[in-house]
């Protein structure tokens, strides 16, 4: 019987143009399923997240399902370092997180026009488990968190999430 070797492929980078940030490339592995949908997008299921030159603390939520949505999102300890969600069960089950290495907590920034204000959803992050590459929003249920909390300004953060100028990656 003769010995057939497979070979690895390498996998191949997938082009798409956004509208907001222009030819981006990404691999399968980089795509993030929610299978929930998240809240007023709920037909929309897959996302890759991209890093935007000149916008430092600040990543994008990009649907694949549809090119015009992009979510800014920012580690909310960055801001609010004394920030405690607790995860209810059913979403760490949900997401068959098992331990504290398997996931991110990410939250949605909203900006104003002209970035005159920026508020960041604390009430429902938004969970990523790393290994399986799913996530969900998740409400955190009697936690006297805001989906509004406004940001403080720091003096580097002029634009921040509310300019998409610059060059978009994948991380």
């Amino acid at each position: 019987m003769e010995q057939v070797i497979v070979e690895p492929r390498e996998e191949r980078a997938n082009v798409v143009v956004f509208p907001r940030f222009g030819e981006c490339s990404y691999r399968d592995s980089e795509v993030l399923e929610f299978p929930w949908g998240l809240p007023g997008f709920g037909h929309l299921r897959k996302f890759v997240v991209l890093q935007v030159a000149g916008q430092d603390g600040f990543i994008w939520l990009q649907s694949l399902d549809d090119t015009n949505v992009a979510l800014p999102l920012a580690d909310p300890w960055s801001v609010f370092e004394d920030y405690d969600p607790h995860l209810p069960h059913y979403a760490t089950a949900a997401l068959g997180i098992e331990d504290p290495e398997d996931f991110v907590i990410m939250c949605v920034v909203v900006v104003t026009k002209e970035a005159k204000e920026r508020t960041m959803n604390l009430l429902a992050p938004i969970v990523i488990n790393l290994k399986t590459r799913t996530g969900r929003q998740v409400m955190l249920e009697n936690s006297g968190y805001s989906a509004r909390t406004p940001m403080p300004r720091r003096p580097s953060q002029a634009g921040g999430a509310g300019s998409s100028e610059g060059e978009a990656v994948s991380p």
